[in-house]
């Protein structure tokens, strides 16, 4: 016996604990979706995409959705692109400027050492919600991104769909930047570079 198949929006949905809602197209009761339940496992959902899917009950007698399959071109975040391209673009003119002399070297290696750390950190944690394992404390990767790390969060962020969307985390997150940022310019600068003097002389000394 053929199954009805219907459409509708998932209005609601949280990838760190991998299920959402689905709000019809005729406007009726939402519907509740686990990430098991798409036939395309290999692309996970942000929020607001169009769908199709059979309806089932579970022991409970709550509906849920079943054999859902997306019908509409995949959502592009137009902020998402362009942070990712600010984070290469930032990392790009901090190479060239050390290729001019402008820079020293130690401060480009800060920044990508500790941009591949927290890349990897985002990973794991990503990894580790999916699987319902113990999570990387937020404030860790808000150390990581303040000391340098933020250019592997923005890409950490975009390739791996993680804390992109918790509003929380983003206005704490933007916040680190800004202050790692003003604090390389500072550091820059011909105060920060006599600083930085005064620092390197008392430990060799």
């Amino acid at each position: 016996m053929k199954c009805t198949r219907y459409q509708g929006r998932i209005t609601t949905w949280k990838d760190e604990q991998g299920f959402g809602y689905i709000t019809p197209n005729s406007n009726g009761k939402q519907v509740f979706v686990h990430i098991t339940a798409f036939s395309n496992r290999r692309r996970r959902p942000i929020g607001n995409e169009i769908v199709s899917y059979e309806v089932s009950k579970d022991a409970s007698g709550k509906l849920k959705a079943e054999r859902v399959q997306y019908i509409d071109a995949p959502s592009r975040s137009k902020d998402g692109q362009f942070l990712f391209l600010f984070a290469i673009i930032f990392l790009v003119c901090m190479a060239i400027s050390v290729f001019a002399g402008k820079l020293p070297l130690w401060v480009l290696g800060i920044y990508l050492l500790m941009s591949s750390c927290t890349l990897i950190a985002y990973k794991l944690d990503k990894s580790a919600a999916r699987q319902n394992n113990r999570r990387t404390p937020e404030k860790t990767l808000h150390l990581l991104a303040l000391i340098g790390g933020w250019p592997g969060a923005i890409i950490g962020q975009k390739l791996f769909r993680h804390k992109s969307k918790k509003l929380s985390f983003q206005v704490i997150f933007w916040a680190t930047i800004i202050l790692n940022c003003a604090t390389l310019a500072w550091l820059l600068s011909m105060n920060g570079l006599a600083f930085i003097e005064r620092v390197i002389s008392t430990f060799l000394n």
